[in-house]
């Protein structure tokens, strides 16, 4: 056990793995030795929205790679030319005469694990592949959503490939991030021959709000290992949340380039010519022209002409709709700068266009039974991705007033194996079948009606609209007036329908910015050009230590007592850094000191515990979980240092997008190596 110093009021708990914990000294509060509460977190005053002086930037363009569960791609912009977002070359491959500025999010590996192609490449050379030789290549596709849905990531978690076989789920990114730098930086270099070697790239990588820190981390560690950054040079690389860049991006645009939901009419049964929303901020115009000096300001600072239009402290909702998940962010705009400030914690879940894609597998389970589609999945993998692709096709030109059925390809495979499988043909399964909104078509495909189509996509955004209308019923929403669909699945009509007809009524103005698949993408270079434009996040989880407070008989539960060296102490209190759903600003730090435990130990350990309850007592209670460690690592002390004398300073900051850590030798003021790893549990 660790001995606990008078002067000391509390002590970390002894780490589990052997390395000996360190005293820790706590803040800086009105107790004295006879308190036994737990120091809550003081945050120090949020800073003003003051002008900020643009710094040099030490970079010369901004990459953003925006990683999509379903489609990726990246774009970039000089430090010299901020105002120009540049998209990346257009991707070969994908339907004939069809321009992308995003490529499928597929990798495609030899055999032997090594990388062949990535997007379009490796489907289509995938597709081409003799069935027996496409078993032993190894396809990953929709890969981003192991790492929201694996609650024990780690640095060794494992993909499975369409073929069944597995891969480090590290590799796999880091193949796919790979690809990227490569493209990247050879576009660059045609642009700008003259760009330097190291250190010239700022890169931003995309993730989900609703992300975790391990996810977060990984994604970091899959880049050093692809090699776009070292990590000796972290502040090289961002990690940028895709609402934010949405909400970022939205910002700078006029209002020409947005659509109001609205101010669609109806004709011929399909949604008419989109209008923008000029005409309905000019009762807003007439208001603030009293105020054109502010107005003025606010577009010279780059904002669009909708946030210098809108009053300040407008709130509004980002609801960013990807393939694989569903991220809502609610933001106030601060004038007169523009900035930023979150006000409630990013929610969301697994509501992606993915949803779709596995209403229709289930629906061909009803049909064919689930049992032909798994062993075909399996036995057939390339044909499967071939009958995945014939799918998305026509799920794209779904709409809620469309007339006429859907023809589905169905490979010559699926076909055939059917037949050899099941003795009969796939015309016969269909008759068979209780599904009677799908029949047979002569030309030799599944003939869907359009309102088989819509009802596939409706347990998916039922599930949207659900989580839309809970976050508005929270008292830190009230007010919102305006709701932004971002994101590749707000594309979709039927999604931009059902959020209209269920939202629009009451008075929330649902609005959808052009190339709406891209807005997440250019806002993430925004934000590399400028990471301090949102300038007060929410705690998405409460964090904090486990510490030894002096026992009370009566308030603490007997089974916590620890009586050591006469000191009666009350074990596995949790000391809160940040509590769920608080705010925090961009560079808003929480300091707690240390003292090493022992003479001449190189590294004080300290367990990061959260949970998603605001108020909590110990680190036992339920739904309080270890999520991480902070290492500090030490320099040998100067001679004739007390070890309980000598305080290591350690800073956190949980305002930016990932929480970070460093640390200062008090008695020497140098620098100490401080590093905080959450995928080591």
């Amino acid at each position: 056990m660790l001995a606990v110093p008078e002067s000391r009021m509390h002590s970390l708990q002894i780490s589990t793995n052997g390395e000996q914990s360190p005293l820790l000294t706590p803040p800086s509060s009105p107790r004295m030795q006879d308190s036994c509460s737990i120091a809550p977190l003081t945050p120090s005053p949020s800073p003003r929205s003051e002008a900020r002086a643009p710094r040099p930037a030490p970079f010369s363009v901004v990459v953003a790679i925006d990683f999509g569960t379903t489609s990726s791609g990246y774009a970039f912009s000089f430090t010299s030319d901020p105002e120009s977002i540049h998209m990346m070359r257009k991707w070969e491959g994908g339907d004939p005469g069809v321009a992308h500025q995003k490529t499928p999010t597929c990798l495609l590996l030899t055999p032997e694990g090594a990388f062949h192609s990535f997007g379009y490449t490796a489907r289509d050379y995938y597709h081409d592949l003799d069935p027996d030789e496409a078993r032993d290549w190894l396809y990953f596709e929709k890969f981003k959503m192991k790492i929201h849905s694996t609650s024990d990531l780690t640095m060794k978690t494992e993909l499975e490939a369409v073929n069944g076989k597995k891969m480090p789920a590290l590799d796999v990114f880091a193949h796919a991030l790979s690809f990227f730098k490569k493209h990247a930086v050879q576009e660059l270099r045609e642009q700008c021959p003259s760009l330097p070697e190291r250190n010239a790239i700022r890169w931003v990588l995309t993730v989900p709000a609703i992300w975790k820190q391990p996810a977060k981390q990984f994604m970091r560690e899959a880049a050093y290992l692809a090699g776009l950054v070292s990590p000796e040079d972290p502040e090289q690389l961002l990690i940028a949340l895709e609402p934010e860049a949405a909400s970022i991006y939205c910002r700078k645009l006029r209002l020409h380039q947005l659509i109001d939901l609205s101010c669609r009419p109806v004709s011929n049964g399909f949604l008419g010519e989109r209008r923008s929303i000029d005409s309905s901020f000019r009762q807003a115009r007439e208001q603030l022209r009293r105020s054109r000096h502010s107005r003025t300001f606010l577009v010279e600072s780059g904002v669009g002409e909708l946030w210098a239009e809108m009053q300040a402290g407008d709130r509004y909702i980002v609801a960013d709709c990807g393939g694989g998940t569903v991220d809502l962010t609610v933001h106030q705009i601060e004038q007169p700068l523009g900035t930023l400030k979150e006000l409630y914690k990013a929610s969301g879940g697994p509501y992606g266009a993915v949803g779709v894609d596995l209403a229709f597998e289930q629906l061909l389970g009803r049909i064919f039974s689930d049992d032909f589609i798994t062993t075909f999945k399996t036995k057939r993998p390339a044909a499967w991705v071939d009958l995945t692709i014939a799918f998305e096709a026509r799920k794209r030109t779904a709409g809620p007033h469309r007339a006429s059925p859907l023809n589905i390809s169905l490979p010559f495979s699926f076909i055939d194996f059917y037949r050899k499988q099941r003795g009969h043909n796939v015309e016969t399964a269909l008759r068979k079948s209780s599904v009677n909104f799908v029949k047979w078509s002569s030309q030799g495909m599944l003939r869907m009606s359009c309102e088989a189509m819509n009802e596939l996509f409706q347990p998916t955004v039922s599930q949207i609209i659900k989580h839309i209308d809970e976050l508005l019923a929270r008292p830190e929403v009230q007010g919102v007036k305006f709701l932004f669909l971002v994101g590749g699945f707000a594309e979709s009509a039927v999604l931009q329908h059902a959020v209209q007809e269920a939202l629009g009524g009451r008075g929330l103005r649902v609005i959808i910015p052009q190339d709406v698949g891209l807005t997440i993408l250019k806002g993430a270079v925004l934000f590399g050009l400028d990471p301090g434009v949102v300038r007060v996040r929410r705690s998405p989880l409460t964090y904090g230590v486990g510490v030894l407070n002096k026992f009370v008989a009566g308030r603490h539960p007997p089974e916590k007592l620890l009586v050591k060296d006469g000191k009666s102490w009350c074990t596995d209190v949790f000391e809160r850094f940040v509590a769920a759903d608080q705010s925090v600003a961009l560079g808003e730090v929480v300091q707690r000191s240390y003292c090493p435990a022992r003479p001449g130990q190189h590294r004080i350990l300290i367990n990061i515990y959260c949970c998603a309850a605001e108020d909590v007592q110990y680190i036992t209670d339920p739904g309080v979980r270890k999520c991480g460690a902070v290492s500090l690592e030490l320099a040998p002390a100067p001679p004739g240092t007390p070890p309980a004398r000598r305080e290591i300073r350690a800073s956190m900051q949980f305002g930016d997008t990932e929480i970070k850590v460093t640390a200062v030798d008090v008695s020497t003021s140098r620098t100490v190596r401080a590093t905080i790893d959450f995928l080591s549990n």
